[in-house]
């Protein structure tokens, strides 16, 4: 193959490309895109993930027992007997760029990896909110958010890694410019 052949090749591959696409969200611009806290000290623990509970209370009922209310953690894979998870569909009533599609069922299913926080919804109770990739029985991969509280650990134990948040707190709060609720930093609520 000569180098013109490469050259040329190439500039047709990247003339094919998939463009960026423009999403515009339907508040005000905020120019900060990262709100962000600083903790001046963290735990690190490894949880494993009891069979036969939901993704939801093997995470939180733990994790609330030794006094960590808001943490970032990786799902490190493992089977669930159930999974059900939604997508970031474009918002149909146009308030906002996109909106939770209907929970799609994927039965009993391998996550592959997964990530998450947990936090605090808008009235203090706890909540995790979690992304993953799935492996289906079908042997097919997708992905999404996952539906924390209709998934069921499967009968091997799964490893998380989880950091604390100490110092302050992940709430759910109206954000303005996406037009959705969002976990977002906010000083600590120690009564909640």
């Amino acid at each position: 193959m000569s180098s013109m052949t490469t050259a040329s090749n190439i500039a047709t591959t990247s003339s094919s490309a998939h463009r960026s696409r423009m999403m515009l969200h339907p508040g005000p611009f905020n120019p900060v895109r990262i709100q962000s806290r600083h903790a001046a000290s963290c735990r690190h623990v490894r949880l494993t993930l009891v069979a036969g509970l939901s993704l939801f209370d093997a995470i939180v009922k733990p994790l609330i027992e030794i006094g960590i209310k808001s943490a970032s953690f990786t799902i490190l894979g493992g089977y669930f007997d159930q999974i059900e998870y939604c997508v970031a569909a474009p918002d149909p009533s146009h308030q906002a760029m996109i909106a939770y599609s209907k929970p799609i069922q994927a039965g009993p299913a391998y996550m592959i990896f997964g990530n998450a926080t947990m936090g605090k919804n808008q009235h203090g109770k706890p909540i995790v909110h979690c992304h993953a990739a799935i492996r289906t029985q079908d042997g097919i991969v997708k992905g999404g958010h996952i539906i924390t509280d209709t998934c069921i650990v499967g009968s091997t134990p799964i490893s998380v890694l989880v950091t604390s948040l100490d110092g302050f707190e992940l709430r759910v709060t109206y954000d303005p410019e996406t037009n959705i609720p969002l976990l977002q930093p906010q000083a600590e609520s120690p009564n909640e």
